[in-house]
């Protein structure tokens, strides 16, 4: 044996002694957190299938969606909006057993891009174990994706939360609040849906992923818990907007111009009529310097105890329930004030051009060919991805620019189309044009439109256009004469559709 052994074994032990530390084995258990198993998660796969919105009075063909669920409490299996949106058809798959049920939506909220689901059979559960929502995330922290392998194996893969922002969700395009994590990800069964998950808890479900930079956006635990908090609200409408738009204050001149001393603030730049700024009386050229006494910066930031510096909406629209109030410290004509505003939804009946339709049965009205529909971004997304340079200009940028709309403007109502028929003959060409008046009655939605062609002008159905050829005439007694012919040729179910309806309705 080393004489020497002895000794340096006894010089380690000091070592870790006088260091305050205590020393252990490597070999010796450590404490870990506890793996997700598939007791928590599910394959969830959905057969959706939209409205055509050009022809809106048919479907087009139905699609497979596949992705998985996380068991929530309560039996409520939790996944995103976007895989369950325009569902026909949702089935449930334990993938250990390949034991199937079939679903119902219990709760949706499209600005929050969450769903949450419940088994037909309320035994097909039973063992399953809820996963509870982790308690904290910071910028460094691990975060691991589940996905299964074809066999019902859990695929796990790690990344890091590299950073915590605001940012627009796909449905509604409101900005809340994201995790992004740094993972290279690989496509395996399961994509609209999958959960991310910290020591054992769920840190949130993957909207979407950046292969060439290889970055996954997390809709993060705080938007799930108020979502999950609003499913005992019958009244609920959404999370709530300040609806406010603002400028940054850099300009060292505007600040002098407008006396702003204090180092921050963000400029008022519009209020939208009817928001909660708007009922508070917030004006703009108001300078907001603080939300609940957090300082803002020249950005509208603020530091988060969570999050660090963060845009100052996740309280407005997060931290804040729906009801709930924020005092806002603003500059208005030199002075000082402090304003409580309370938080409400957007008010969607004065949205011209809506960000969605999901599981709604869009409005039309034809007149003898002429194929009428009410603007929406879906409606232009059917230009494809490159929908902004694609879609007719005039319409896009009224969805774009909706908010500085006369606040009466109402629905933009477009000639989608024209069908042949021998009251169209010579208008073949016309589509995609903007309805301004029918029989000298002003038209801001499809009901407008029915109404006033129960009115027609010396014979006539007297269209205005708000651009060439301008006026466009029909004949009203061939129209009707023609109606069950056009229904027909055609295979029209109705030849209106005045209300939105649920999916599946005629």
């Amino acid at each position: 044996m080393n004489p020497l052994l002895p000794i340096v074994i006894l010089l380690f032990f000091i070592q870790a002694s006088v260091l305050g530390g205590t020393f252990q084995p490597r070999f010796k258990n450590q404490t870990t957190a506890p793996e997700v198993t598939s007791k928590s998660i599910l394959r969830v796969n959905s057969t959706n299938q939209v409205y055509d919105l050009g022809s809106p009075w048919q479907k087009k063909p139905p699609t497979g969606r596949r992705g998985l669920g996380v068991l929530v409490g309560d039996g409520s299996i939790l996944v995103t909006a976007d895989l369950v949106a325009n569902s026909n058809f949702i089935e449930l798959e334990l993938p250990a057993n390949a034991k199937k049920s079939t679903a119902t939506i219990q709760h949706i909220d499209y600005e929050s891009n969450l769903a949450l689901l419940r088994a037909t059979d309320p035994e097909f559960l039973a063992g399953m174990i809820p996963l509870k929502l982790a308690e904290k995330i910071s910028i460094g922290d691990s975060a691991t994706v589940l996905q299964f392998e074809p066999n019902g194996e859990i695929a796990r893969t790690t990344g890091r939360i590299s950073s915590i922002s605001i940012a627009p969700y796909p449905l509604e395009n409101v900005g809340l609040l994201v995790f992004k994590i740094s993972m290279p990800l690989q496509q395996r069964d399961g994509s609209f849906t999958l959960p991310a998950v910290h020591g054992g808890r769920l840190v949130g479900l993957l909207m979407r992923y950046d292969s060439r930079n290889q970055t996954a956006d997390i809709i993060p635990m705080p938007i799930i818990s108020r979502f999950l908090a609003s499913t005992t609200q019958p009244d609920f409408k959404g999370f709530p907007r300040l609806g406010v738009s603002f400028a940054p204050l850099r300009d060292p001149q505007l600040r002098r111009f407008i006396g702003l001393t204090e180092p921050g603030g963000i400029y008022v730049t519009k209020v939208t009529p009817k928001s909660s700024a708007a009922s508070a009386g917030l004006r703009e050229g108001d300078v907001i310097l603080a939300v609940n006494g957090r300082a803002l910066d020249q950005d509208g930031n603020y530091e988060d105890a969570d999050y660090g510096r963060i845009l100052f909406s996740h309280i407005t629209g997060t931290l804040t329930p729906a009801g709930g109030k924020v005092v806002l410290k603003i500059l208005r004509s030199g002075k000082i004030e402090e304003v409580p505003v309370a938080m409400k939804p957007l008010d969607r009946s004065s949205v011209v051009s809506p960000s969605f339709l999901s599981d709604a049965a869009p409005p039309y009205f034809i007149l003898g060919g002429m194929v009428f529909v009410e603007l929406s971004r879906p409606y232009l997304q059917e230009w494809g991805a490159e929908w902004t340079k694609n879609a007719p200009q005039r319409l896009v940028n009224y969805d774009a620019f909706q908010d500085e709309l006369p606040a009466d403007r109402g629905k933009i109502v477009v000639l989608a189309q024209i069908l042949p028929t021998p009251d169209t003959i010579g208008y073949e060409n016309i589509e995609n044009v903007v309805i301004k008046e029918l029989n000298g009655r002003p038209v801001k939605s499809i009901a407008d439109l029915a109404e006033a062609a129960k009115h027609p002008v010396e014979g006539f159905q007297k269209i205005k256009l708000e651009e060439d050829p301008t006026w466009l005439f029909l004949d009203a007694a061939s129209i009707e004469a023609n109606r069950t012919q056009l229904m027909e040729h055609y295979e029209l179910p109705a030849t209106e559709r005045l209300n939105p309806a649920t999916s599946g309705q005629p």
